[in-house]
C-alpha cells in the first residue's frame, strides 16, 4: 500500500512538472473544487477543524488567482470581482458554518473552471 501511495506521489509531481501554465491553472481549479467537497463533507459530519482546514486550502487557491492576474487586460477587473465574491462567500461558509454558501463558492469556482477549460478546448483548436 505504501508503494501506491510513493507512486501516486511521484506521477502527480511528474505531471505538475509537465504541465503547461494553462494546465495548472486547470489542476488549481480542480483542487479548489476537492478542497470545496471536502470541507462540505466535513461540515456535514460536524468536522470543524477540518471543513476550517480545506475552506482554508480552497482559499489560498483563490488568492493565488487574485494574486496573479494580468491587469494590463480588462477582463482581469471581471475575474478579480468573481475571485473577490468566492472568496468572501468560502470566509462567510466558513464563520457561519453554512453548506448552502459552501455550495454557492463550489459552484462559482465550476464556473470558472468551465469557462476555463472552453478557453484552453478554443486555443487548442486556433494552433
Amino acid at each position: 500500500m505504501a508503494f501506491q501511495g510513493a507512486a501516486a506521489n511521484a506521477y502527480q509531481g511528474t505531471k505538475i512538472k509537465t504541465s503547461s501554465p494553462a494546465e495548472l491553472t486547470l489542476m488549481l481549479y480542480d483542487g479548489a473544487i476537492k478542497f470545496c467537497h471536502m470541507a462540505k463533507t466535513a461540515l456535514e459530519k460536524n468536522d470543524y477543524e477540518n471543513t476550517n482546514k480545506f475552506i482554508q486550502k480552497a482559499r489560498k487557491i483563490i488568492v493565488e488567482f487574485r494574486n496573479n492576474l494580468d491587469f494590463n487586460y480588462p477582463v482581469a477587473q471581471d475575474f478579480d470581482r468573481v475571485y473577490e465574491y468566492i472568496y468572501y462567500t468560502l470566509v462567510d461558509a466558513n464563520v457561519k458554518k453554512d453548506v448552502g454558501l459552501l455550495e454557492e463558492a463550489t459552484g462559482r469556482i465550476k464556473e470558472m473552471r468551465d469557462t476555463w477549460k472552453e478557453v484552453m478546448e478554443k486555443v487548442k483548436e486556433a494552433e
